[in-house]
């Protein structure tokens, strides 16, 4: 039997039951502490997840509380008060103007699925479980965007915004003075236009400030503006007195707006007073009017004379414009003129220039002496054509000459044909005077700038070649296309009418008829009118074309042949009254 002294190297238990105890007593702080820790973790990601799954408590979007709703309370809310909130107009702004965008249209819808599913989405940041459970929480909705939709619309609202850059201008009428303000070129940036809306459409109504290249006119709004308060309203302001010596004459400011012309110079807002305009308006009826007598050309002995024309004094015309500009700047708005010695406007070379010297066509047309009333007017018309000088490149207008054509101007109630029915006017029987003017027109080669022949055809009259008139409806025009001036002379002999042109010839005219054709019989009319004239009946109606050839004397120049066609109507029997 061993005792311990006898055992010098002890042997030390692996595993004694009391080291077991030990190592028990040690795990056991450490396990509960984790289970601890897991429970508590636990307990915070279901605190998570439930606060996730509720919309935050100050939750809004647009406007509307949705705050502590579940997912589907959520939803519904969105629905009944959001989303026609989405389906109004999109406000956006191009350069300042409002413009609206159909969000139906445009492919844009709020995407309510999605909001839910953010608002209520899983969160385990402290900071944010935070503020979903105490602080205001404005929503930012999900939304559909179709790009090509978009797009559509945006390229339809470039043509509404776009535009050219336009200059602001004032204009001068009736003695006033009209601002229109400049308009800035704008072209929209479609494809940027499309980025913003998609990025910045939100359902609370903000406008969208869209991209767009601008180019501002070269005078600003505000800069033409403060022109027109500061001048273009105090030019017109009252008249203005032109003084010469002891001679003066006053320029309305009708007659200084007439004058007047706006346009930028060197950048700056400008107005112009034309020189002739404003000349032409003082010496009218004024001591102003110049003493320099015109040339001219009168019936003298049957054939035109000339009067010379003579020297004189006449207002200075150059600058004119500038003194009177500087006068209305001032508090007298008086000017200092100056009277020049000059020629006549139309002097007695000139005058002979002309060439008005011989007779280049005559003609006549008979007419019913027995008719004393028409005769009277035929006389009054023949009187004012007579003496009437059509320069080259100017037109003869018959009503200009005669008009106007009433009582208080010497003329006559007597027969004419309207709307196929005799019936009496005042004037009636000038369309004699018409038709002489258009044949003696045809007949010297000048242009014919309208006529209109009678509906049924008087046979003291050429088939074809004759010209009715009504004041403010129909008129009788042609152009002098010569390098001559025309005097017109007219007369009524006492079987006659009478009309010759004195000028210098130039073109050589002769004329081709084609006869009457697709003639029309006679019919009989009804005639309601209180002033019906009843009528036998008579000739028929038919076509005609007339040909005109024009060639000038010295054989240089050659007009294309002029071919114009006529209808006339049958002479009807006429019966006042109803039809049975």
């Amino acid at each position: 039997m061993q005792t311990p002294d006898q055992d010098s190297t002890p042997t030390t238990p692996t595993n004694s039951s009391q080291d077991k105890k030990k190592s028990k007593s040690k795990a056991k702080p450490w396990i509960i502490g984790g289970s601890c820790a897991v429970a508590v973790v636990a307990a915070y990601f279901g605190a998570a997840a439930f606060i996730s799954s509720q919309v935050p408590a100050n939750a809004s979007i647009a406007g509307v509380n949705i705050g502590s709703m579940n997912s589907d309370e959520a939803r519904a809310e969105i629905e009944r008060v959001v989303s026609p909130l989405a389906q109004e107009p999109i406000k956006v702004k191009v350069n300042g103007k409002d413009y609206t965008v159909d969000p139906a249209k445009a492919g844009l819808s709020l995407n309510t699925d999605d909001t839910v599913k953010d608002l209520t989405s899983y969160e385990v940041n402290p900071v944010k479980l935070y503020e979903r459970l105490t602080g205001d929480y404005e929503v930012t909705p999900e939304l559909n965007v179709d790009k090509e939709k978009l797009s559509s619309q945006v390229e339809a609202l470039a043509k509404k915004a776009n535009a050219d850059v336009t200059e602001g201008k004032i204009e001068f009428a009736d003695g006033m003075a009209k601002l229109s303000t400049p308009v800035d070129g704008v072209a929209l940036d479609t494809e940027g236009a499309v980025e913003k809306i998609s990025e910045d459409w939100s359902i609370d109504g903000s406008p969208i400030d869209l991209p767009a290249q601008v180019v501002k006119p070269e005078i600003s709004a505000d800069t033409l503006q403060k022109f027109y308060d500061d001048q273009a309203k105090k030019l017109l302001k009252g008249d203005v007195t032109l003084v010469s010596g002891d001679k003066k004459a006053n320029l309305s400011a009708a007659s200084i707006a007439a004058a007047a012309t706006y346009a930028p110079k060197d950048g700056a807002p400008a107005i112009t007073l034309d020189d002739k305009k404003l000349y032409k308006a003082a010496t009218k009826n004024s001591e102003l009017s110049s003493t320099a007598k015109d040339a001219k050309i009168v019936l003298k002995n049957g054939k035109p004379s000339i009067q010379d024309s003579s020297n004189g004094l006449s207002l200075e015309t150059e600058g004119l414009g500038a003194k009177v500009l500087a006068a209305t700047a001032t508090d007298n708005r008086t000017a200092e003129v100056k009277m020049t010695e000059t020629e006549a406007d139309f002097t007695t070379a000139e005058a002979k220039k002309l060439g008005i010297k011989e007779p280049i066509v005559d003609f006549s047309t008979p007419y019913p002496a027995s008719d004393t009333v028409r005769t009277k007017n035929l006389k009054a018309g023949a009187a004012r054509v007579t003496g009437v000088i059509v320069k080259p490149g100017e037109r003869f207008s018959l009503l200009n000459t005669l008009g106007p054509i009433t009582t208080a101007n010497g003329y006559y109630s007597s027969g004419v044909v309207e709307n196929g029915f005799s019936s009496e006017a005042v004037g009636g029987g000038l369309s004699q005077i018409s038709t002489m003017m258009y044949n003696v027109g045809f007949l010297a080669g000048y242009d014919d700038i309208t006529h209109q022949p009678h509906s049924r055809w008087f046979d003291r009259y050429p088939a074809g070649r004759e010209a009715t008139l009504w004041e403010g409806q129909i008129d009788m025009i042609w152009e002098n296309n010569t390098p001559y001036g025309v005097m017109v002379q007219a007369w009524v002999s006492d079987d006659a009418v009478h009309t010759r042109l004195w000028s210098t010839k130039y073109w050589d005219v002769s004329q081709k008829s084609s006869g009457k054709y697709n003639q029309t019989d006679p019919e009989t009319k009804y005639n309601e009118a209180e002033k019906c004239v009843a009528e036998s009946g008579g000739q028929k109606g038919f076509t005609i074309d007339i040909t005109r050839y024009r060639e000038t004397f010295d054989g240089s120049k050659k007009l294309p042949a002029e071919t114009k066609s006529w209808t006339y109507s049958p002479w009807n029997k006429i019966v006042c009254g109803k039809k049975p």
